[in-house]
């Protein structure tokens, strides 16, 4: 395969950005990115030529994949045409806040905001202000943009910052938890219940391997945050309007969240990000409230169009029946292959989500339990050894999949996940027969 003009194009891109990229993760693919020239349905065709089933899908925002439909295509276009942007309100925003409201249970207001990261810092502010607290527990191994509040390891007696540039002074208000560990829940909050302003938590890991929740531990954060008067805080970034469907993670999951961050599907693949829920909290944003939070593209009409669009045509065709499904067989597929060629990995993930995580773990593979995905399942001979956080995925053999996996996956025409901690995504574009090409292509490179 030649790769000859992405291997120019990061060259040149070397001298010009930091690391050749404008976003860490597009650097970490061996030996070079892949530069994409334009998208297909479930495909992409790169610089040089080549075309490659993709379930990488931005990232996630593609959940209707690289085609848009007409009726979103005719929105976009006819917005943009329209004018680029007004810095004043326009009908287009009121309308999507309206059916976003309507479909998700926890939302009743919700402010747009322009990527996941400025949602995560929104509604790290309106919590504090709410509460008049200033501690926010989030679970190691979880991402939740990249923000002085969150870019924090450690434990709750010992937190630091992740990242040079962050004053060790801010990282002491971050009180960071394993995932999937009550005990520790409770812990944190017998010792700092007082202090704690919020929970910040995504319903399902999914930048560190997917990794699914045992059953009943949201229902502990919910406990402990109504009993000690701090806010559940949902980061639907990645798992919004994909896992449940226009339900989101927290209809699946049946949890009434304070408030919701959202992004990537929410903007139908434009810049986007949002803060919804209870109004009581959500109207104390300026200027109905004092938490001040502004943006000048907030709201923008183009993005604003393509998301309200793109979950109108979720609403109305088969839209997670299809990638769900498609989910549903790759998984399957992928635990049989993996229990023959490599039963020390995991099959994750759920809906439309899949990976395998490079694990280490002795014995024999998934059991029935966990065909389609690790689902925290006690019952499952590899409980032990699944991970239960995304911290658990640092001891997979990462290299291994970044070094040879991957590229073998990339000779074979399959672009898959960045690293081992980025998550794969199903869109409307796929087909079945993407599905058996990508699972002969994992017993080819496996």
């Amino acid at each position: 395969m030649n790769r000859d003009a992405s291997r120019a194009l990061y060259d040149r891109a070397l001298s010009v950005l930091p690391g050749g990229v404008n976003s860490s993760v597009r650097a970490a693919p061996q030996p070079y990115p892949t530069f994409v020239e334009r998208g297909e349905g479930g495909h992409v065709v790169d610089a040089d030529g080549n075309r490659y089933v993709d379930w990488v899908q931005g990232l996630g925002p593609l959940l209707l994949g690289h085609d848009t439909p007409e009726p979103v295509a005719a929105a976009v276009q006819s917005h943009a045409a329209e004018g680029p942007m007004y810095g004043m309100p326009s009908e287009i925003e009121v309308e999507h806040a309206e059916f976003v409201c309507r479909h998700v249970p926890s939302v009743e207001m919700i402010r747009f905001v322009n990527s996941g990261t400025e949602a995560t810092v929104s509604a790290c502010r309106l919590a504090r202000a709410v509460t008049g607290r200033e501690k926010i527990v989030v679970m190691r191994g979880g991402y939740h943009g990249a923000q002085e509040t969150t870019l924090v390891e450690g434990d709750p007696d010992h937190p630091r910052p992740s990242s040079p540039g962050i004053p060790q002074s801010f990282s002491e208000h971050t009180l960071p938890i394993p995932f999937n560990d009550e005990a520790a829940a409770r812990d944190v909050f017998e010792t700092h219940g007082d202090d704690i302003a919020a929970v910040l938590v995504e319903p399902v890991q999914a930048n560190m391997g997917i990794v699914y929740p045992e059953d009943g531990y949201h229902e502990t954060l919910r406990e402990l945050t109504d009993d000690h008067g701090a806010l559940l805080v949902f980061d639907e970034v990645i798992t919004g309007f994909r896992v449940g469907g226009l339900g989101c993670a927290q209809g699946k999951f049946g949890i009434d969240p304070d408030l919701t961050t959202f992004g990537k599907i929410i903007g139908g693949g434009f810049p986007v990000g949002a803060i919804g829920g209870k109004t009581e909290y959500v109207e104390q944003f300026t200027p109905a409230g004092d938490v001040f939070q502004a943006g000048t593209f907030s709201g923008h009409p183009v993005t604003m169009a393509a998301g309200l669009e793109t979950l109108k045509f979720c609403a109305e065709n088969d839209v997670y029946e299809h990638v769900d499904d498609l989910g549903r067989q790759l998984r399957a597929g992928l635990t049989d292959i993996v229990a023959d060629h490599a039963p020390e990995y995991t099959v994750v993930g759920t809906d439309s989500v899949f990976k395998v995580v490079f694990t280490r773990a002795e014995g024999g593979p998934q059991g029935g339990a966990c065909a389609e995905g690790c689902r925290q399942d006690h019952d499952c001979d590899r409980y032990g050894n699944c991970p239960k956080a995304g911290t658990d995925v640092s001891d997979a053999e990462t290299e291994r999949y970044a070094r040879l996996f991957r590229p073998k996956m990339l000779e074979q025409g399959v672009l898959v996940s960045q690293n081992q901690f980025e998550a794969n995504f199903v869109s409307y574009g796929h087909t079945e027969s993407d599905v058996e090409e990508t699972l002969e292509a994992y017993k080819e490179a496996l």
